[in-house]
Formats: C-alpha cells, sequence, structure tokens
C-alpha cells in the first residue's frame, strides 16, 4: 500500500468518562457557529503525527472540557467509513478515564476549545440521548468500565472480497 492510501485514514481517540450511571458526552456547534448538533458524542479528536494516544487523549480533552485527563484501559474500536471530507475511512479508540469527578462541573468558557467547538458539554444517559457511536447507547458502558471485559471492537466497513 502507497503511503497516500494511508493518509485517507483519520484516527481518533474518544474518552469514556463514566460516573454514577451517565457518561460525559458533548454536543458540538454547527460550523458556523449558530446551531447546535442534534446529536452528543464523546470527548476526543484526531491525532496529529507522530503523536502518542495518551498525548491526543489528554490534548483534546483539555482542549473541549479544561480537564486533563488519567487515561486508563483500552473500551472500544471503532472503524467506519469517513464522514469527513478528504478520508475513505476513521478509526477511533476509546479510553476509559480514571478520574471522572473532575469533570462535573465543565466550564466551556475556561477552554481553549470548547468554548468555540462544542454548545454542551454534560453527563448523559447514554441510552435516553441520540449519542454516537450508536453502539454506545445499546452496550452496558459501566460494564466495560469496571470489569476485565475485553475490548469491543465495531466494524461498519463493508466486507470487501
Amino acid at each position: 500500500m502507497l503511503q497516500s492510501e494511508y493518509a485517507k485514514r483519520r484516527i481518533n481517540v474518544r474518552a469514556i468518562i463514566w460516573k454514577d450511571g451517565k457518561l460525559l458526552a458533548v454536543k458540538h456547534r454547527s460550523r458556523h457557529g449558530n446551531g447546535v448538533a442534534a446529536y452528543y458524542n464523546t470527548p476526543g479528536g484526531g491525532i496529529d503525527p507522530m503523536e502518542s494516544l495518551a498525548d491526543c487523549l489528554k490534548r483534546e480533552v483539555m482542549e473541549e472540557t479544561g480537564v486533563e485527563v488519567v487515561p486508563g484501559k483500552l473500551l472500544f474500536i471503532q472503524q467506519f467509513p469517513a464522514v469527513r471530507e478528504g478520508y475513505d475511512e476513521e478509526l477511533e479508540l476509546f479510553f476509559s478515564i480514571e478520574n471522572p469527578d473532575d469533570f462535573v462541573n465543565i466550564n466551556l468558557e475556561n477552554t481553549t476549545h470548547g468554548h468555540i467547538e462544542l454548545a454542551l458539554c454534560e453527563y448523559v444517559d447514554p441510552k435516553s440521548v441520540t449519542l454516537y457511536p450508536v453502539f454506545l447507547q445499546t452496550i452496558n458502558i459501566e460494564k466495560y468500565v469496571t470489569s476485565d471485559q475485553p475490548t469491543l471492537v465495531v466494524n461498519n466497513l463493508k466486507e470487501r472480497l
């Protein structure tokens, strides 16, 4: 495979911040800043060249929430066709976060990116809101966070022959 083909794959890291049966989730603003997404997502974003997974997770969550994370174990891996222009596919790695109490009172105005990119950052019940990726609405997240469940791999790419 040529190097240029690898450039069409985006790698993202995401935080699973679980507290009292709820997941910390964010709603993004529209690209023009005048609307709010109809769905929630978990904090995180794309890895920079030569950036470690842990450093990316720390940077992305700090930018969005203003809080430093303590990364835990790898919980989920998701692969799916890209929705971002310029990419063919995306790979997301979801890590548990060991300090969920630090995320109780997020003030987006005290962040470098959150006040620009996000409309909301709050703990939600994943089964009662529209949350992407969809598998987070249907699985028992707490079971993965609190036990030795194997990493869940979700492949949303069509099988290729």
